[in-house]
């Protein structure tokens, strides 16, 4: 006889990173079937409207302040989605920043990127995830990026961050391993959000300058948060059994009126035969 109800209809949500892009995304899909799901982001105004939306639709939220680069906020943060949810069954790490540096930038602004996208993460799922371990059920999704396996120039801090990310979540999903929950990573490629709006028009022209240069822009296609959020949804809900460990998703190329490489090369067959 189990101890546990292994997958409960209900599940308690907490979506860091939530107050645009994917993690609003996310949200919104996860309130869409039916999940209570819990905010968590700096920009306390843009979590309640956000909140506010999902409520006026028919779902549950609440919005709570959370800065990853601050561990009395973790801990606040923490404190309150325990008692709020009842018990957390899924935690999805999307908080994340970006700026443009190089690898011998600022050192300052590098090691801030790895406080929010590595260290924050890693601090909030020390909280949340023993008790999940202690009720024998949960799922874990960390929102990482192409970068990880794919760097890009004049992005050092966040390249570093996702890369090491990768890493420590590859060595939790061995660790809980036969807990009941659930550890998995999400990779997007190329997503039209907020990042990257802030910088400074040079930089962004250094940047494109510099992964045109590199072939790192193989086309203009964009995945839109909705998207990365089906797979987000999809890691966490899939029926107990099986476990995604990694769902990476990119964009489709526009269509093009220029024929495929491959395509080209067998039209260029089939005319050396006909002269032949």
């Amino acid at each position: 006889m189990p101890r546990f109800d292994p997958h409960p209809a209900r599940r308690p949500v907490v979506v860091t990173g939530a107050s645009s892009g994917i993690g609003a995304a996310v949200a919104e899909a996860f309130a869409s079937v039916g999940h209570p799901v819990l905010l968590g982001a700096r920009r306390i105004d843009r979590l309640e409207e956000l909140a506010q939306r999902i409520v006026r639709e028919g779902g549950e939220a609440r919005a709570v302040v959370l800065d990853l680069a601050d561990p009395v906020s973790i801990a606040r943060f923490s404190e309150t989605a325990e008692a709020w949810t009842g018990g957390v069954e899924v935690l999805v790490s999307n908080a994340g920043d970006v700026q443009p540096i190089d690898t011998v930038g600022p050192h300052a602004e590098f090691a801030r990127q790895l406080e929010v996208n590595l260290l924050g993460a890693q601090h909030l799922a020390s909280e949340l995830v023993p008790a999940m371990i202690g009720r024998g059920r949960g799922d874990v999704v960390f929102v990482t990026s192409e970068v990880a396996v794919r760097p890009r120039t004049h992005m050092a801090g966040y390249v570093a961050s996702k890369a090491a990310l990768e890493g420590f979540v590859a060595a939790m999903a061995m660790e809980c391993e036969g807990t009941g929950v659930r550890v998995g990573m999400v990779r997007p490629g190329p997503v039209g959000t907020e990042q990257g709006s802030t910088w400074d028009g040079e930089d962004v022209a250094k940047v494109i300058d510099s992964w045109t240069r590199w072939g790192l822009m193989r086309h203009g296609g964009m995945l839109r948060p909705p998207e990365v959020a089906d797979a987000v949804l999809a890691m966490a809900t899939v029926p107990k059994g099986t476990r995604y460990a990694l769902i990476e998703v990119q964009p489709e190329a526009p269509v093009s009126a220029e024929p495929a490489p491959l395509l080209a090369l067998h039209h260029l067959d089939d005319s050396t035969e006909e002269s032949a």
